[in-house]
């Protein structure tokens, strides 16, 4: 491993990393106008998240007072443990959390990261673009920037922003109506998606399922066109692909969720969160069935986070943001590594 430590290694990322430090201070300002209470909930967590692509690091808890020992994973996200809170009562909350997520190490992956999340009862996954907006815009004042970058691509947060639903996106770069390759929203057609798929020039691998074959045309087609020039909404997410959003009471077929993308780059993730604890079970359950098939094993549900939902967690919603990704845009990083203060060895 490259000693990063020597000063003369170490002077090429300080700039950098002085620019991190002053976004830092932006964001805490930010939050502490709009009435935020900042939290910190611990990485420790009896389940790590339950998307079934994710890969968690596990240890053992030994507890003294029994003796017993106790498997438990450093979280992939703190959105467990910040709704629990909402659940006893927080109407606004924010963490800037250390993440831990295995098998994840690129240009814009890193086994350890930092994770912005906030989240607001009583509102609906619109009242959080203003949020967007606004910090970032707090953010490339901070550090003085005059466009976000990436890979040679530029936007400015400060022009008016581009709100897409995915539907469009699909339609305007690939052509396709990607809803009707799902006639029941909640069993997409791999088939009908196939089909399109090879339209446009891309072969669908054996055992791709719809999930998988729409982020192929995703990743390939719309997502390196998101972002450019100014900030990019993603919105209005096929019900198949709600993860913890709620599913849309004016069209059943779509869930309340967006995505944020810059310079062709995906920085943030946000739901009008599920307060259904039964139907979360579900999706659970099914989260569980397709990690066994596809990777031979499972995390365990969170029961204390389903109880939480049972007791009443109020209309609400959150946004995970990617805060190492939003240093990088500000101060023209193409690597994360370049804006850690101490890289994962």
């Amino acid at each position: 491993m490259e000693q990063w430590w020597r000063p003369e290694r170490f002077a090429r990322r300080r700039e950098r990393l002085e620019q991190r430090a002053r976004m830092q201070a932006a964001v805490r300002a930010f939050f502490a106008a709009r009435a935020f209470a900042e939290v910190d909930t611990p990485a420790l967590q009896v389940s790590p998240g339950l998307e079934p692509h994710l890969k968690a690091f596990a240890t053992d808890l030994h507890d003294p007072r029994d003796g017993h020992a106790r498997r438990r994973y450093l979280h992939t996200s703190p959105e467990f443990a910040m709704k629990k809170l909402l659940a006893a009562g927080l109407p606004r909350i924010w963490q800037l959390a250390h993440v831990f997520r295995d098998s994840e190490r690129s240009a814009i992956h890193h086994p350890e990261f930092s994770m912005l999340e906030w989240y607001r009862t009583g509102a609906s996954w619109r009242d959080l673009i203003p949020d967007c907006v606004g910090l970032l815009r707090a953010c490339q004042a901070a550090t003085g920037t005059e466009f976000l970058t990436w890979q040679g691509r530029r936007a400015d947060a400060r022009q008016a922003w581009q709100e897409i639903s995915v539907a469009e996106a699909f339609r305007r770069h690939c052509g396709i109506d990607i809803l009707a390759t799902a006639p029941d929203p909640l069993a997409p057609d791999v088939g009908l998606l196939s089909f399109e798929a090879r339209r446009i020039g891309i072969e669908p691998h054996p055992g791709d399922d719809w999930e998988t074959l729409y982020f192929r045309i995703f990743l390939d087609r719309i997502e390196p066109l998101l972002g450019i020039g100014v900030p990019t909404v993603l919105y209005d997410f096929p019900a198949s692909l709600a993860a913890l959003s709620r599913r849309s009471p004016a069209d059943l077929r779509l869930a309340e969720r967006f995505e944020l993308y810059v310079c062709g780059l995906e920085l943030a993730n946000a739901f009008g969160e599920l307060t259904d604890a039964a139907e979360q079970r579900v999706r659970f359950v099914a989260d569980q069935a397709k990690k066994q098939a596809l990777y031979g094993e499972i995390y365990p549900i969170d029961e204390d986070f389903l109880a939480a939902l049972e007791a009443g967690l109020p209309l609400s919603a959150g946004i995970a943001l990617g805060f190492d990704r939003l240093v990088m845009l500000c101060t023209g990083a193409d690597d994360i590594e370049d804006v850690l203060w101490v890289p994962v060895g």
